[in-house]
């Protein structure tokens, strides 16, 4: 990193994200069935419009937890001339969820005693 420059804080940390990208999908599917762009948009909505998922990762996303047991789909209405899918829990992805929940509670609870007591503030970017 360059002395006389200080990182672009306003920019999202995507590796951080991604990281949990499972979870974060996971948790949108925790309260009820969804499709695709519900989960785009309670992600964005969560996030205080500061982070969106594009469709692509989310659907590769998508189908590597339904390969893993955690999540299934099944056909929903048509739309606009398109049935759309959606995606539940199976008893795995609420195993699963809750577990990772955890971890990062504690993980989080860690990290925050260690490096910050503050919250993140948009507006003195």
């Amino acid at each position: 990193m360059d002395k006389d420059k200080l990182p672009d804080n306003s920019s999202v940390n995507i590796d951080l994200i991604r990281g949990h990208m499972d979870t974060i999908i996971l948790r949108t599917l925790s309260n009820e069935d969804k499709y695709g762009y519900e989960i785009l948009d309670e992600i964005k909505g969560k996030s205080n419009n500061l982070y969106s998922l594009k469709q692509p990762p989310l659907y590769s996303c998508l189908k590597r937890l339904e390969k893993q047991g955690l999540i299934t789909s099944y056909k929903g209405d048509l739309s606009y001339g398109a049935q759309r899918v959606y995606y539940t829990l199976t008893d795995l992805g609420k195993q699963f969820l809750e577990n990772d929940q955890i971890q990062w509670e504690f993980s989080r609870t860690i990290i925050n005693s260690l490096l910050s007591d503050r919250d993140y503030d948009p507006d003195k970017q």
